[in-house]
């Protein structure tokens, strides 16, 4: 299938971070969740996607096309939703639309005025006097309503109230029906993903951990639990990560079968959340 957007060896260094040459790569028609805690990478990786901020090696291609040499081609097909306004607060709505308008050649009005209808939103007001979610509703009428072919939201369901963030990934899953469209989506609310993703890519200190279907993420890995004195050689040698204390441990493995049927039946053996794959992978406490 056709790769709408291809990272390749990303390198980024700042004088208390480096993206360590990441690399991953999503194809068209589906939705990749973005994943890790603060400071992991997400919004470095996101910037430098979009080209606010220049790397230092590595390549990205959108639409088979290098970000930087057709940043403007490839911005005409790009939507984009921030968790914060970038918006001019003391303009109007109906203002910052007829500006936005020519911006955009597919630019479509009549969608535009639909999603302000969809969204409860007053024309008339200014993006001031707008709520964080009714920013955010502006953002994504702006973002869907000139026929976007990558969707790129940087925590866009942040502080949202449950209706709305459900409202929005229905938008989302209804985007990718067009098999032409694809969306990133990073987010620090991991139930989310699990309702709409396809892929997830989880990005710590800097490295990607994981990038592949959600599916198989939340098969295969498992949660083991059990008496310390059951935390053998080889369950730390597979595990991605454990945790221990005096008395029990538990561990994160993404090969259950791998541990010996005996000492299986000893354990408490649990699928694992996005939010636990997460954490254990963070914060373990993985010997060397």
């Amino acid at each position: 299938m056709s790769k709408i957007l291809e990272i390749s060896n990303l390198r980024k260094e700042y004088n208390k971070f480096l993206l360590k040459d990441i690399s991953f790569s999503l194809e068209r028609g589906y939705i990749m969740g973005f994943i890790g805690p603060n400071g992991a990478g997400k919004s470095t990786t996101i910037k430098l996607i979009m080209n606010l901020i220049n790397k230092d090696s590595g390549k990205i291609k959108i639409f088979d096309m290098d970000n930087e040499k057709y940043d403007t081609d490839i911005k005409q097909k790009i939507g984009f939703v921030y968790d914060e306004n970038y918006f001019y607060v003391d303009l109007s709505i109906k203002t910052l639309h007829r500006i936005i308008a020519p911006v955009y050649k597919k630019w479509d009005s009549k969608k535009f005025n639909n999603y302000l209808s969809d969204f409860d939103l007053d024309p008339n007001k200014k993006i001031k006097q707008l709520s964080k979610g009714m920013k955010m509703k502006f953002s994504l009428a702006v973002a869907l309503s000139h026929d976007a072919e990558l969707i790129i939201m940087d925590e866009p369901t942040s502080g949202l109230d449950p209706v709305f963030r459900s409202e929005i990934l229905e938008i989302l899953s209804d985007i990718i029906q067009d098999e032409r469209k694809s969306v990133l989506f990073s987010t620090h609310i991991t139930s989310d993903l699990e309702r709409i993703a396809d892929y997830i890519t989880f990005i710590n200190d800097g490295e990607i951990v994981l990038s592949c279907p959600k599916y198989d993420i939340l098969e295969n890995y498992k949660i083991v639990k059990g008496k310390k004195s059951l935390l053998d050689n080889n369950i730390k040698r597979i595990a991605e990560n454990y945790r221990e204390n005096s008395f029990n441990f538990e561990a994160l493995v993404s090969n259950i079968n791998k541990i010996d049927k005996a000492v299986r039946d000893e354990l408490t053996i649990e699928k694992p959340t996005l939010d636990d794959i997460m954490i254990f992978t963070a914060r373990g406490e993985k010997s060397a």
